[in-house]
C-alpha cells in the first residue's frame, strides 16, 4: 500500500512544486507531490518552454528569408506547421517526462489527481471525482498555479478566439490576427505569427505595449515591431467581438471613436488568475484577494501549516519566481539558517520576441519617481562588433544607478540575446554591486555582453565605444 503521511505535502507540479519537492527531499524531509495533469505545469508543458520551440522556429524563418544578407542563397523556402507544432509538442513532452525521472531520483512520491485541503494537516487527492487517497502531513505547500484570464462576452471557443492553448498547437495558419493585450504572452504570440507570415494585429488597453518595461524600451519595442509589419493600437479598448463562419469582427475604441477589424482568429492574452477553486479553502484563515492566495515573505497563509508559491499568489508571474520561492518557503520550514525573503526586484523578466526585451530592478520613471539621484548610460548594438558581425545592429542596453552610492538600480535591454545577457546584471543587484564593481569586470571580447560593461561606463561619462 502507498504511504499516506508524510512530512510535506505539495499540490501542484508545475515549476513552483516541484522543485520545491526535490529541496524538500534532499533537505530528508518526506515529500508528497500531488499533479492532477501535467508534470512540469503549464510552464512546462503550455508556456514557457513549448513557446520557445515555436519561437525558435520563427526565428529560423525569418533568417532563411534573408540570407542574401549573409551570403547565402536558397530557393523555395517554406514551412510545414504541423511539423513545426510538433517539434514543440515533443521538447514539452520530452522535459515533462524529465520532471517525472527526477521524483524517482529523489525519492518523491507522486499522486496522480487533484489535492485540496481536508482538514487539518491533511490533503484529500480526487481522480475523476472520486477519493483516492488522503494524505497527511504537517507542512502543506499549495502551488497549483493560474489560468488565462477571460472577459465577459469574449471567452475564448477554442476555434474562432484563442487562448494561449489553443495558439500553441493551430492546425493551420492563420492569414490574419488579433492579439489582445501586449504583455510578455501577447508579444511573444504576435512576434511567432508575424515572424512566420501572418498579418498580426495588437490591441493594449495601456497607453503603450510592454506596460512593465522601461518606457524607452517600450517604444523601442513598438518601433521594431511596427517595421516588421505589426499593425499596434495602445490605449485602446476592444468593445466587442463579432463571429463569423471562419473569421471574427473586432471592434474596438480609441479617444471616443470606433472601428471595426476583421481577422481570421484572436488571442486573447489579458492576464492571469488564481487557481484557487476547490482547494478546501473553505473554512480556513486561508485569505484571497483577487483570486490570488495572501501569503506573509516565507510563503505562509493565514492557515497554521498551509503556504502558498508562484502564480496562485503574487506578481511577478514567472517561473522563476515560483522555484526560488518554493526553495525559500521549504527551506524556511526545514529551519535552514542561510534562508532570506526573496526581493521581487531583484528577479529579471524576459520576453522571447524578435527582437528579445529583458530587464531586471526599477525602471527610470520608478528610480525618478522614488526621488532617487539618478546616473542613466545608454549603448546601442551599433556600436557593438559582435553584434554587427551577426547581423543583428538595432538593440539598446540601458542601466540606471544611484548617484550617490553607486548601486545598480535597473538594468533594461532590447535586442539579440538580451534574455541571456540580464542575468549578469541580477547577479549585481543580488551582489549588492556598485558601479565600479562592473566597471572593473573584464568582459570577453568580442561578445554582446561587452554593451553591458560600456553602458556603465556611459552612465558616467567613460564610454568607450560610442
Amino acid at each position: 500500500m502507498t504511504e499516506t503521511n508524510f512530512d510535506v505535502v505539495i499540490v501542484g507540479g508545475g515549476p513552483g512544486g516541484y522543485v520545491t519537492a526535490i529541496r524538500a527531499s534532499q533537505l530528508g524531509m518526506k515529500t508528497a507531490l500531488v499533479e492532477r495533469e501535467h508534470m512540469g505545469g503549464i510552464c512546462l508543458n503550455w508556456g514557457c518552454i513549448p513557446t520557445k520551440a515555436l519561437l525558435r522556429s520563427s526565428e529560423i524563418h525569418h533568417l532563411m528569408h534573408n540570407l542574401d544578407a549573409y551570403g547565402i542563397s536558397a530557393t523555395n523556402i517554406k514551412f510545414d506547421l504541423a511539423k513545426v507544432v510538433a517539434r514543440s509538442r515533443g521538447v514539452a513532452s520530452q522535459l515533462s517526462k524529465g520532471v517525472s525521472g527526477l521524483m524517482k531520483k529523489n525519492k518523491v512520491t507522486v499522486f496522480d489527481g487533484h489535492g485540496k485541503l481536508a482538514g487539518k494537516g491533511k490533503v484529500s487527492v480526487e481522480k475523476d471525482g472520486k477519493k483516492v487517497s488522503e494524505l497527511t502531513a504537517k507542512h502543506i505547500i499549495l502551488a497549483t498555479g493560474a489560468r488565462a484570464r477571460t472577459i465577459e462576452g469574449m471567452e475564448p471557443d477554442g476555434k474562432l478566439v484563442w487562448t494561449y492553448k489553443e495558439a500553441m498547437v493551430p492546425t493551420e495558419m492563420p492569414k490574419s490576427l488579433l492579439v489582445v493585450g501586449s504583455g510578455a504572452i501577447g508579444i511573444e504570440f504576435a512576434s511567432f505569427y508575424r515572424s512566420m507570415g501572418a498579418d498580426v494585429t495588437v490591441v493594449e488597453v495601456m497607453e503603450r505595449i510592454l506596460p512593465v518595461e522601461d518606457e524607452e524600451i517600450s517604444k523601442l519595442a513598438q518601433k521594431s515591431f511596427e517595421k516588421q509589419g505589426m499593425k499596434i493600437h495602445t490605449a485602446t479598448n476592444v468593445k466587442g467581438l463579432k463571429k463569423g463562419k471562419d473569421n471574427v469582427t473586432v471592434t474596438l475604441e480609441a479617444a471616443g471613436k470606433t472601428t471595426d477589424v476583421t481577422v481570421d482568429r484572436v488571442i486573447m492574452a489579458v492576464g492571469i488568475v488564481g487557481n484557487v477553486e476547490n482547494l478546501g479553502l473553505e473554512g480556513t484563515k486561508v485569505k484571497v484577494e483577487k483570486t490570488h492566495i495572501v501569503v506573509d515573505k516565507w510563503s505562509a497563509t493565514g492557515e497554521a501549516g498551509v503556504y502558498a508559491i508562484g502564480d496562485l499568489t503574487g506578481p511577478p508571474w514567472l517561473a522563476h519566481k515560483a522555484s526560488h520561492e518554493g526553495v525559500i518557503c521549504i527551506e524556511k520550514i526545514a529551519g535552514q539558517k542561510d534562508v532570506h525573503p526573496l526581493n521581487t526586484k531583484n528577479i529579471p523578466g524576459c520576453t522571447y520576441s524578435w527582437p528579445q526585451i529583458a530587464s531586471v530592478g526599477m525602471t527610470e520613471k520608478a528610480a525618478k519617481e522614488a526621488k532617487k539621484d539618478i546616473k542613466v548610460g545608454r549603448f546601442q548594438f551599433i556600436g557593438n562588433g559582435k553584434a554587427i558581425a551577426l547581423g543583428e545592429p538595432e538593440g539598446l542596453i540601458k542601466t540606471i544607478f544611484d548617484a550617490k552610492t553607486g548601486e545598480l538600480l535597473g538594468a533594461h535591454m532590447i535586442g539579440a540575446e538580451v534574455t541571456e545577457m540580464i542575468q549578469g546584471y541580477a547577479i549585481a543587484r543580488q551582489m549588492e554591486g556598485t558601479e565600479l564593481d562592473l566597471m572593473h569586470t573584464v568582459f570577453p571580447h568580442p561578445t554582446l555582453s561587452e554593451m553591458m560593461h560600456e553602458s556603465v561606463l556611459d552612465a558616467f561619462g567613460k564610454v568607450i565605444h560610442m
